[in-house]
């Protein structure tokens, strides 16, 4: 039975709001990193001077950088580690401790940032001073290594529910006839199973460097002199009042994140096409 006429145009209506609330704000703020007035609010013109004057601001440059090196990390570390403790959760349904493991891989997920920020700081601290009593020299200093361990410990939970979701979804009986062929169980996880969760991969790694970019609370408990993170350095100069080379390194950061977001849909949407075409090929009889 086809919706009425009325209930389509108002769930049109509905998906169009919603769709303005979500990025109207953002083109706003692309709009206005043009803008040749101080006042945010205020069209004077358009401008290409503040996107020079962020090629000369050296601090919000190396708190991005800083900021897109750590996110390429964490998104890397929390697919691997989520992976292997999705791979573990599912494929090993008994096991020693099993009920407490997925615990802790799940509590940053219900836990305030707060909380595990300011855990985080206190076991470092302690780290720290344990170190230097013993060597002299206290390990880990606060900087990029450590904010990358905290992320990594917030993009493990996300990655792990993403690649699990996958994962308990897969056909079983793809990787049993593996077997029977006489592949070894390294062989079945390269060539059968890593193949077939390469979505959820990509949509972990994606959700967890885009995480790791814009976080603020973790980043502020555990930065250090000369390891300012971008969020960091525009939550500051908040107090201060907003300048638009804030906008314009928003809108170079939404551009990023869009050509990543198109390249990997595409690539992700290549691969099922190929793999669906190859699943027709080998059905179909000779």
């Amino acid at each position: 039975m086809k919706p009425s006429r009325p209930a389509r145009w108002f769930a049109n209506g509905w998906m169009a709001a919603v769709f303005l609330f979500l990025y109207v704000p953002i083109g706003a703020l692309v709009l206005y990193s043009f803008n040749d007035s101080t006042v945010p609010n205020v069209w004077r013109g358009f401008t290409l001077k503040w996107y020079a004057a962020l090629a000369s601001d050296r601090e919000i440059l190396g708190g991005l950088w800083l900021s897109l090196k750590i996110a390429f990390l964490s998104a890397c570390g929390s697919v691997v580690l989520g992976t292997l403790a999705a791979f573990s959760l599912v494929k090993y349904r008994r096991f020693r401790g099993r009920t407490l493991f997925s615990g802790m891989v799940h509590a940053p997920l219900v836990m305030p940032e707060v909380v595990v920020g300011l855990s985080l700081l206190l076991m470092l601290v302690s780290l720290q001073r344990a170190t230097e009593s013993a060597f002299g020299v206290g390990f880990p200093a606060r900087g990029l290594l450590t904010i990358w361990l905290g992320h990594l410990l917030i993009g493990l939970a996300y990655a792990t529910v993403v690649v699990r979701s996958r994962l308990l979804d897969l056909n079983p009986q793809l990787e049993e006839a593996a077997q029977d062929l006489g592949a070894r169980p390294h062989q079945v996880f390269w060539l059968v199973t890593l193949p077939m969760i390469g979505q959820s991969l990509a949509s972990a790694w994606l959700l967890t460097f885009t995480l790791s970019l814009d976080d603020v609370v973790l980043s502020a408990f555990l930065s250090g002199p000369g390891s300012t993170t971008m969020p960091l350095v525009i939550f500051s100069r908040a107090k201060l009042g907003l300048n638009p080379t804030v906008n314009a390194v928003a809108t170079v950061i939404v551009l990023l994140v869009a050509v990543g977001v198109a390249v990997a849909s595409w690539l992700i949407a290549d691969a099922e096409r190929r793999r669906t075409r190859e699943t027709a090929e080998a059905a179909r009889p000779g």
